[in-house]
């Protein structure tokens, strides 16, 4: 943790530096990570750092935005999962407890510590940048480079440096204009997220359709149908799995957190994939892709039009299409 005085004439106010150590090797040992070499990058290849508005009256650093970076550590050594610039990370509660709009993370390149070479390999620093729910969908919907770009730009945000102010207001109530800037980025380019985690995802297969194949000791079951099962949450991505990416040519996945179990929706364009127009449901082991044609496409967008406002949702919610044996249906949360 370390006080930086900030650059008052750029809009970068004082503020606390948190940088974490242990997500990159430190010991070249092989006790924490396998052992890497000078060429290759250090552990996970990256540390996280923070940086948080320093109140005039304080003496001695917040002591929260250290355990909001070892929530995140431990996701990440027991995930695998590695975090980058224009990630996001869903909290669904203000990062400090209080009753802060700053409910949930984007990931940007700290604009200070450069990518550093070690005798382990190469360390980036990946910053934390404590975001409202309404800049979180944007995010989602259009890409996090362009809104923490929109962020950067807006002087009540605090600046290039992406200091986090909890007691600031979403970009969408200081800018309103910016809500067009997202609504033209994600029609001229979709989103660039090409899936997200679900906390409750079923598949139930409807019939198969010919014997089991074996790929890479995985088998592959042509189904006739499928009945996909969401939380909320994930389900009301659905909008943007359709417009953002099907619609633009482009896959999106569902995975569990829970398990190896996967969703990928298909455009009829993405190459290299299990499914075509006379298989349109495949499982590979726990991965299930589905083919959404364009009129398809073009239904469920309309049809999942609802999920824009999931909070008004009765619960459960079952999207149909009989014709094509596919079914969608949304629970709660809590199930």
């Amino acid at each position: 943790m370390y006080a930086n005085p900030g650059q008052p004439l750029e809009n970068i106010p004082p503020h606390w530096h948190y940088i974490s150590f242990g997500l990159s090797d430190l010991h070249g040992d092989g006790r924490v990570h396998d052992t890497t070499c000078p060429d290759g990058v250090s552990g996970f290849g990256f540390e996280l750092s923070f940086r948080l508005k320093r109140e005039p009256e304080e003496t001695s650093p917040p002591t929260w935005p250290a355990a909001l970076m070892q929530s995140l550590a431990k996701y990440v050594f027991h995930s695998g999962n590695i975090l980058r610039p224009g990630d996001h990370v869903s909290w669904h509660c203000a990062l400090d407890n209080s009753e802060s709009r700053i409910q949930h993370m984007l990931m940007a390149t700290d604009t200070q510590l450069k990518t550093t070479q070690t005798p382990f390999g190469a360390v980036d620093f990946i910053q934390i940048v404590g975001i409202a729910s309404e800049e979180l969908k944007a995010a989602q919907q259009w890409n996090g480079a362009q809104v923490l770009d929109l962020i950067s730009r807006l002087h009540q945000a605090r600046g290039p440096w992406y200091v986090t102010d909890m007691k600031r207001n979403s970009i969408f109530d200081v800018v309103p204009t910016a809500y067009k800037e997202v609504e033209d980025g994600f029609a001229r380019d979709g989103s660039n997220l090409s899936g997200v985690s679900a906390r409750y995802l079923i598949t139930y297969f409807l019939g198969m359709r010919g014997p089991y194949e074996c790929a890479e000791l995985l088998y592959v079951r042509n189904l006739e149908g499928v009945h996909l099962i969401f939380n909320l949450e994930a389900g009301s991505l659905l909008p943007l799995a359709i417009r953002g990416r099907v619609k633009h040519g482009r896959h999106f996945t569902f995975k569990s957190v829970l398990g190896d179990a996967a969703i990928t929706l298909v455009a009829h364009t993405v190459t290299g994939t299990l499914v075509d127009t006379e298989r349109p449901f495949v499982a590979q082991g726990s991965w299930l892709q589905v083919l959404i044609p364009d009129d398809l496409a073009q239904d469920m967008a309309v049809a999942f039009q609802v999920l824009a406002t999931p909070e008004a949702l009765p619960l459960p919610k079952t999207f149909s299409w009989p014709e094509r044996r596919l079914f969608v249906t949304i629970v709660a949360d809590k199930v």
